[in-house]
């Protein structure tokens, strides 16, 4: 369903390289992300009421709060795609990673807020009220956020969107979260122990977790990651695949965002090679490093 949306609403889709596609690619995700979780959030917060259960009130919140996760995604799309300027002569494709970390620190305060929540409710507990239909409408929620974690995870590989794949995790988190909620509304008539508000807890817990552990990741690359061993080795086998070039070395990559990589190389060859020759093998193995890698290049002869 998602390869059919994708070709009906995004024009020139399978041009993943450009920007523009990037861009729509990331709007197309968030729109469908607000809708899916404006609607669970209603349905949830409605159950939630009706059973008096404070882990669906939570399940329904942390909806809520990744509907706005959505929002600052469409931000990060369109903010991302600017063109450089004097004060960022690299572009902005950097922002697509502060707007996955701005995502971490709000998955992580409303684990925070439902877990102090899901506390009291373990002191204070309350009957939890359900029956067949609600538990249903619950089940039928965990397949809707089945459904974002796969779509959200295809576009995440497609277009290596970090902001995709955090929500794509949290998406999943959902989906364990919602299941467990399911389990304790079931069970707790029948038991002598707060089970919602446990249930509560082991949600809002997860949530922090998620929250956490989407932050650390975004926070490694913006410090500055080393390029993966796959990059460095096909880096090196295009350089070096000139006969004339000796050898390399001082490999380094600079991500400027997903797609807007930049790197420089030291190579070696001949001290008998033409000026003019060694610039057209140098410049040729840049335009080559651009067209299969999508990486800007600079090659340094000694």
């Amino acid at each position: 369903m998602i390869k059919w949306l994708i070709k009906n609403f995004i024009k020139d889709h399978q041009n993943i390289e450009n920007h523009s596609v990037r861009e729509s690619y990331g709007v197309f995700s968030g729109v469908l992300g607000i809708l899916c979780n404006v609607f669970l959030f209603a349905i949830k917060l409605i159950i939630g009421f009706m059973t008096q259960s404070i882990a669906i009130t939570s399940d329904a919140f942390n909806n809520l709060m990744d509907t706005g996760s959505s929002i600052v995604a469409i931000i990060g799309a369109k903010v991302s795609n600017r063109d450089a300027d004097q004060e960022h002569p690299f572009g902005h494709g950097r922002f697509e990673y502060i707007a996955s970390l701005i995502i971490s620190f709000i998955i992580a305060m409303v684990g925070f807020e439902l877990f102090k929540s899901a506390i009291d409710k373990i002191i204070n507990p309350v009957a939890v009220n359900t029956n067949v239909i609600l538990s249903s409408i619950l089940v039928g929620s965990v397949l809707i956020k089945l459904w974002m974690y796969a779509y959200n995870k295809y576009i995440g590989n497609l277009i290596d969107s970090p902001v995709n794949k955090a929500t794509a995790s949290d998406s999943l988190n959902d989906v364990l979260a919602t299941s467990a909620v399911i389990v304790s509304t079931l069970v707790d008539p029948f038991v002598n122990i707060p089970l919602d508000g446990i249930a509560g807890l082991i949600v809002s817990s997860l949530i922090m977790f998620t929250g956490y552990s989407i932050a650390k990741d975004t926070v490694k690359i913006l410090l500055g990651m080393s390029p993966s061993e796959e990059l460095v080795e096909r880096i090196m086998v295009i350089v070096t695949s000139n006969p004339l070039i000796k050898g390399a070395h001082d490999l380094k990559v600079h991500d400027y965002g997903p797609g807007r990589s930049i790197a420089s190389i030291h190579t070696e060859l001949s001290d008998q090679t033409n000026i003019v020759k060694a610039h057209a093998i140098i410049d040729g193995l840049e335009k080559q490093v651009m067209r299969e890698l999508g990486i800007d290049l600079v090659i340094h002869v000694d």
